[in-house]
């Protein structure tokens, strides 16, 4: 399996920007997914994840109320939706498969990982 984050680029704070991930094949539709940033020299942390079937998502507080986490099992899509920018949301953003139908917020519940798309915010 292959997943392919798209979407990243360099945007203003207060911008917004909708991040990608597609499935190499449909893979994933029963499971959840989870979206993951990591930030120069520090540590991959969770961004947001949503159930098997959309139905439930959770965020990571940091961007609570900024973005939304969406899923289009038919297409083999997971969005992020991103609004209000901050040049601390500047990272490496990778989408994950999780284990399961319902995902927590650790890397070790996810399986397989996008190669992962750059978003800077400037100031």
């Amino acid at each position: 399996v292959q997943l392919q984050a798209s979407g990243g680029g360099l945007v203003q704070a207060g911008d917004s920007l909708r991040l990608s991930c597609a499935a190499s094949r449909r893979t994933g539709t029963n499971n959840a997914m989870g979206w993951f940033r990591q930030a120069p020299g520090k540590e991959r942390d969770f961004v947001a994840t949503i159930s098997w079937n959309g139905g439930i998502s959770n965020y990571a507080d940091s961007v609570k109320g900024r973005f939304t986490i969406s899923r289009d099992n038919a297409k083999g899509v997971t969005y992020l939706e991103m609004s209000s920018l901050k040049p601390e949301d500047t990272a490496v953003y990778y989408c994950a498969v999780g284990l399961r139908a319902f995902a927590g917020t650790a890397p070790k519940d996810y399986r397989y990982w996008g190669q992962g798309t750059l978003v800077t915010v400037s100031s």
